[in-house]
């Protein structure tokens, strides 16, 4: 299959509509992201057709569960998983991609600007600090991050809403972080996790998405600061 088929059949393996224009806008950001890759380390991935399976159709998986309307916010965006994917397939919700690395998110802006994506802000800033001027203030919080539960969500669940959902994508034995992380949940106002498992078309690999949906405010003191978060997760 060419990365076209790839990506057209695994987003309606995901019971997602094959939009021609969205599909060919994720191709455009894949050819961007491995041109710029040579001179920037974005992903290990270097194949077109794996950044299909191992990236897009992955963060594909949670455009199902992005309702009209909602702010989202990508904590840790990276090279732009998964608020770049799930914004071309959900044009009717604004995204804030959030990285505290300026290249990173100068090239996201570059994306941004190339696909035309109106429905899209990077933000330059550390997460402790952002969350500062923005408590409260997400539908939704995404994000695929490789940080440890605990350091995640206290990060994260500061600036989600009341009511809102934090989904952390996660590797399928993610079972004991979970169970771990439990406490923290619970302080910052989301107790209880559900765990989500898909695998990804094409690629066959097992991943979960740690659904926390926020049922009380999290207390003001946090997120505190990050050096204290590493160095005493809740």
């Amino acid at each position: 299959m060419t990365a076209y088929e790839l990506l057209a059949s695994g987003l309606g393996q995901l019971g997602l509509s094959v939009d021609p224009q969205a599909v060919e806008k994720m191709l455009q950001y894949s050819d961007l992201l491995l041109e710029k890759n040579k001179v920037m380390n974005l992903t290990a991935v270097t194949d077109p057709k794996e950044v299909v399976t191992r990236h897009f159709l992955d963060c594909a998986a949670l455009a199902p569960y992005i309702r009209e309307g909602q702010t989202v916010l990508d904590v840790g965006t990276g090279a732009g998983f998964p608020g770049i994917p799930l914004a071309v397939l959900c044009p009717g919700a604004q995204f804030t991609l959030l990285d505290a690395q300026r290249k990173r998110i100068d090239f996201l802006a570059e994306v941004v600007s190339a696909l035309g994506l109106a429905n899209v802000t990077p933000v330059h800033a550390r997460a402790e600090e952002f969350a500062a001027q923005h408590r409260a203030s997400f539908d939704l919080a995404v994000s695929r991050a490789v940080a440890d539960l605990r350091v995640l969500c206290e990060l994260t669940l500061p600036m989600v809403k009341t009511g809102g959902l934090f989904y952390a994508m996660k590797a399928a034995d993610c079972g004991d972080e979970v169970g771990t992380a439990s406490r923290a949940f619970a302080i910052l106002g989301a107790p209880a996790a559900e765990l989500l498992r898909y695998t990804v078309p094409h690629d066959g690999v097992e991943r979960v998405l740690v659904r926390l949906q926020k049922t009380a405010d999290t207390p003001d003191k946090y997120p505190r600061r990050f050096k204290k978060i590493q160095s005493d997760p809740l």
